[in-house]
């Protein structure tokens, strides 16, 4: 680990962003260059004591789970990120498999939408990246549900990340959709998941998914007879708020050049009863309107 170095990168990067380019309201009487520490703690969902202590080289060395927090906060490209994970002393990332960071590009809209629920995710369903107003209509998808949960109540990483996945393997992800689509979905997530099989941007990570599905969900394995192939994203869908209820939703969706990830922004029709709805969602978050 170079903490000379790396303290003087992290400053810098710190120093070149604007609170708008992160999604971050910029006040009139500012004075820091650039972002604040805490705010590039929050950001990371650190402390700002340990942040602080990265860029007076006085912290021990950040897990490769923090240096991709701290590549995603900053907005780092992919050859930023791999120069961040060689200052604190880890491997770079595989640059075509499977990876937690983030396209600065999807981020930077996410960061701008706030009227919208919108995610980003991968073409394993991987969800990486969530704003305020997603999390509040589906629940915090960057971290399964409790069945798949490790003892310590961490959030298991590996096949249980993958949306694929905890659809055939845990019952509470299919709380958010009616029950009459349940089998719709199914089916989609069996088409799309043949189609990364095969062109996807993890493929040896698509068949450890499948070969545990085959041999845990019967259901899965009807689905997967069909030999159905699709790499499209439902376009319209209702979701279940379980204070609201039913909203429906159209799905727009923006990808990277080469289709590894998506920036999903779910809309609603001016006028209709899940337009109201989504707009008190908004304003009430993860507030409960019931006791």
């Amino acid at each position: 680990m170079d903490k000379k170095e790396l303290a003087q990168f992290l400053r810098h990067r710190r120093e070149a962003l604007r609170p708008r380019d992160v999604g971050l309201v910029e006040g009139p009487r500012r004075r820091t260059q650039g972002l604040r520490r805490e705010e590039v703690a929050q950001l990371a969902g650190m402390s700002t004591d340990y942040y602080a202590r990265l860029e007076q080289q006085r912290a021990p060395q950040p897990s490769v789970q923090i240096a991709a927090a701290l590549a995603r906060a900053l907005r780092l490209t992919l050859d930023e990120r791999d120069h961040l994970f060689v200052l604190i002393g880890h491997n770079a990332p595989a640059r075509f498999h499977r990876s937690e960071h983030v396209s600065p590009t999807l981020l930077r809209v996410l960061d701008r939408l706030d009227d919208s629920p919108a995610l980003v995710q991968t073409d394993l369903l991987d969800t990486l990246a969530m704003n305020p107003l997603a999390v509040a209509l589906l629940g915090d998808q960057t971290r399964p549900h409790s069945q798949l949960r490790s003892s310590g109540g961490t959030p298991i990483t590996g096949l249980a990340s993958s949306g694929y996945y905890r659809w055939f393997m845990d019952p509470a992800e299919r709380l958010v959709y009616p029950e009459e689509v349940h089998e719709h979905h199914g089916r989609a997530h069996a088409a799309r998941l043949r189609a990364a099989l095969t062109s996807g941007s993890d493929t040896p990570r698509a068949a450890r998914i499948l070969a545990e599905l085959q041999e845990h969900s019967p259901e899965f394995v009807r689905y997967w007879e069909l030999q159905e192939v699709a790499q499209s994203y439902d376009d319209c869908k209702t979701i279940l708020h379980p204070e609201l209820g039913r909203i429906d939703v159209d799905a727009q969706l923006l990808f990277t050049e080469n289709r590894a990830q998506t920036l999903v922004v779910l809309t609603t029709r001016p006028g209709t009863e899940s337009h109201s709805k989504l707009e008190l969602l908004s304003v009430i978050g993860h507030q409960q309107l019931t006791p």
